[in-house]
């Protein structure tokens, strides 16, 4: 395994491959690279554009493939377990062109958001097309290069639009009911958002991607804060894509433009960052979404067509 220590004084160090940066006065946070998940190619295992993660009702890790128009399911151990999906544009049934946001409600339903058609589809636990919602547009309801996009304790599902620069939010039974953001980088605006995960407090966090920073709401829309801001020193972002949280709510952000992974704490305060461009496990190319589960981070090392997945360790104090 490579294992990376983030340490506390600006440095940088190479391990493994890999540059390592942290904040701080002392030892403050360890990632272990545990594996790496895929290879290019089309077929079962393979990847050709790895966008975004779900966990379903058994613990298995539920990604999106952009270029291969499907879905995959893997064991949290990086063992494939099945697909579903082909490539289309049929509203009914499981055709899909470019698949990007996935959602797991409580009922064990996978949603899955086509960045391509607009279209939103539901499926079963056993992976059964139920229904289509919303379409192609800038309307109520309508979307625009849908992204990545999370339920809330409310049982709603938030959407990060990229192309109407908003996130929409539905219920389970595709009714639209709201939309929040617009275009613009005052303040709860956004431009081209690549995700929206809400936390264990209930707020929605998004990475607004061409504004080089993450924005924080409430479960209603309401703005609460901004963090980060373009730049690659530590707390800084340049396109940040994927959002993830611990136990304890801190942020983990994928970033395009820095290749790198950035951790927050669920105020926004910066804690350590790791990563750099490459090909070499550990290192990152065009990453994309992020999930959390028992202890480890995966990733969407979208340009080398692969997941990696993390044992991360922060301090207590975190």
């Amino acid at each position: 395994m490579y294992k990376f220590t983030l340490l506390a004084i600006p440095f940088a160090l190479s391990v493994a491959g890999c540059d390592l940066l942290g904040l701080g006065g002392s030892e403050k946070s360890v990632a272990e690279l545990v594996t790496t998940i895929g290879t290019t190619g089309a077929q079962d295992g393979q990847f050709q554009y790895v966008e975004d993660f779900a966990i379903d009702c058994s613990g298995n890790l539920v990604v999106t493939d952009a270029a291969n128009s499907n879905v995959q399911i893997f064991s949290e151990d990086g063992k494939f377990i099945g697909k579903f999906g082909t490539k289309g544009d049929a509203a009914e049934g499981a055709q899909m062109m470019k698949p990007e946001g996935v959602a797991v409600d409580k009922d064990c339903n996978i949603f899955i958001a086509d960045y391509t058609t607009g279209f939103l589809k539901k499926f079963d636990k056993d992976h059964n097309w139920i229904k289509t919602f919303a379409s192609y547009g800038s309307g109520p309801g309508q979307n625009s290069e849908s992204e990545f996009m999370s339920f809330g304790p409310n049982g709603l599902l938030y959407m990060a639009e990229a192309g109407n620069s908003e996130v929409d939010v539905f219920d389970t039974d595709g009714n639209w009911k709201f939309s929040f953001g617009g275009l613009g980088n005052d303040p709860g605006q956004m431009n081209r958002p690549e995700a929206a995960k809400v936390n264990s407090q209930g707020q929605v966090v998004v990475a607004d991607l061409a504004n080089h920073r993450v924005n924080i709401y409430d479960l209603e829309g309401k703005f609460l804060k901004s963090f980060g801001g373009e730049g690659s020193e530590p707390g800084q972002l340049k396109r940040p894509a994927g959002i993830a949280f611990d136990e304890k709510d801190n942020i983990f952000v994928t970033e395009i433009g820095n290749n790198r992974v950035s951790i927050f704490d669920k105020d926004g305060d910066f804690i350590a960052m790791w990563g750099e461009k490459g090909l070499e496990p550990g290192q990152f190319g065009n990453l994309h979404g992020a999930i959390y589960h028992n202890g480890h981070l995966y990733v969407a090392d979208s340009a080398n067509d692969r997941i990696q997945k993390f044992k991360v360790s922060l301090d207590s104090g975190s």
